[in-house]
């Protein structure tokens, strides 16, 4: 079912958290054939494509206020079980199936829809990715996205990885399209604000422990009272409550209230981009908001304090000319990003504007290919996952069981939602029960761990 100019392509973005949406439905709008959202608007409303969301029913489920903080527009938005969702995918006619989703999510959404689609030829495209550096459980991850028709890499570094894996299995590595992190834009960086602006932007999982988190707090309120001129934020991914794609047991807004910050330190939420817009030197310890910042050209610190680990991520940052310690920072240096190592992460080229560059034309051949197998003749074959009953007996049906799937993609019986929509009753329940799991996370374990410590 190729798209038209009379017909807008019909998107699909199943995603499972705030951040996913966000990689998920921007990455839609860039890679889908035809004119861009932005452009098809101004010209032809009929011919825009049209973005429904689907927000995978779970622990990190975003609220109102994360979506708005996404800023991502969708034709239609609903939360659904991956039962749920299965059945919209059935019964509706898209073009293309984004699936924003962890790798486990992504594999019993696969063989689900390999099952529903049983017999058509004219099935969505499926596409699928991740949101930002892939620095841990590279073959997993990968192999459990593998069977859709693009897996996504973000990097020409990213895209050489996979296909190694792939190959290394003896899976076909075809569906491996070289593509670039979809959020990074934004007006390049053109010299100091005033005032001068440092923003440590955090991560849910990283560090993951109390004292790790209270050292980076202590050191950032120490550079806040070393400079006095300078404004220091600390950019905070969710309010407590809230989850993002990874569990976030030690919120910093809770640690900081025991300690005493100056007046030129203070918390912030909201758009990174939006952030970034005031920024005039950016610190994380592996957040993918590094790449965003060193797109823009803006100054930006790796931080070494806590070593360079497999564990951290930052690892991920060696040769890129940006690791350093908060020693070096209160001292005034200013890292110089390695023009080589940048453009190997699909970021624009550091240095002067160069009037649109390579990242526009990033998405190109991801949207050619969507475009040439939405028009191939006779439609598109089934869905091969490489994990099938035969190949993982030991791992597969346990990853499928989760989503209420048997061995064969089909929902077993009994499964939630399978018959209909949760009733009023059944939605309180819900959000009392993820209420209940987000107390227990971010209240209830951590003070059993203090507990064993005495």
């Amino acid at each position: 079912m190729p798209p038209s100019t009379s017909k807008p392509t019909r998107i699909a973005v199943l995603a499972d958290s705030d951040t996913r949406w966000k990689w998920g439905a921007l990455t839609a709008a860039r890679i889908a054939p035809g004119p861009s959202m932005e452009a098809a608007s101004l010209d032809d409303a009929q011919v825009a494509p049209e973005m429904n969301g689907f927000l995978l029913r779970g622990r990190a489920t975003p609220t109102a206020r994360q979506l708005a903080e996404v800023g991502v527009r969708a034709d239609s938005l609903r939360e659904v079980s991956a039962v749920e969702f299965l059945r919209a995918m059935a019964e509706e006619s898209y073009d293309l199936v984004v699936l924003a989703l962890v790798g486990g999510g992504v594999q019993a959404m696969l063989h689900g829809l390999k099952r529903v689609w049983e017999g058509r030829t004219d099935r969505p495209v499926v596409v699928t990715g991740y949101v930002g550096v892939v620095y841990e459980k590279l073959a997993d991850g990968l192999l459990l996205r593998h069977g859709a028709d693009l897996v996504l890499a973000n990097s020409r570094q990213d895209a050489e990885r996979f296909r190694a894996v792939y190959e290394g299995v003896g899976a076909d590595a075809s569906s491996v399209t070289e593509v670039a992190l979809p959020f990074l834009g934004g007006a390049p960086y053109e010299g100091e604000h005033d005032p001068y602006s440092v923003v440590f932007a955090v991560q849910p999982s990283v560090p993951d422990n109390r004292r790790d988190r209270v050292y980076l707090l202590d050191r950032l309120i120490q550079h806040a009272r070393l400079h006095p001129e300078r404004e220091v934020l600390l950019k905070l991914r969710s309010r407590p409550g809230e989850h993002t794609t990874h569990i976030e047991e030690l919120p910093y807004q809770k640690l900081v209230q025991r300690l005493q910050p100056p007046a030129n330190f203070r918390l912030v939420y909201g758009n990174m981009g939006e952030v970034l817009d005031r920024t005039d030197l950016l610190v994380t310890i592996s957040s993918t908001a590094a790449l965003e910042s060193l797109h823009r050209r803006i100054p930006t610190v790796v931080l070494t304090d806590l070593g360079v680990r497999e564990v951290l991520g930052n690892h991920h940052f060696v040769g890129s000319g940006c690791l350093a310690s908060w020693d070096q920072l209160d001292a005034g240096h200013r890292p110089v990003p390695d023009e080589d190592w940048v453009a190997r992460q699909g970021v624009a080229a550091v240095g002067p504007p160069s009037g649109g560059g390579s990242y526009e034309a990033a998405f190109d051949a991801a949207r050619e290919r969507i475009a040439k197998l939405l028009d191939r003749p006779g439609g598109l074959p089934p869905l091969t996952p490489y994990y099938t009953p035969a190949t993982a007996p030991g791992y597969l049906p346990g990853i499928l069981a989760r989503h209420h799937l048997g061995p064969d993609g089909s929902v077993l019986p009994g499964a939630p939602s399978a018959d209909k929509a949760p009733g009023p009753v059944r939605q309180m329940v819900r959000r009392a029960a993820r209420g209940a799991y987000r107390h227990g996370v971010q209240r209830v374990a951590p003070a059993i761990r203090r507990m064993g410590e005495l």
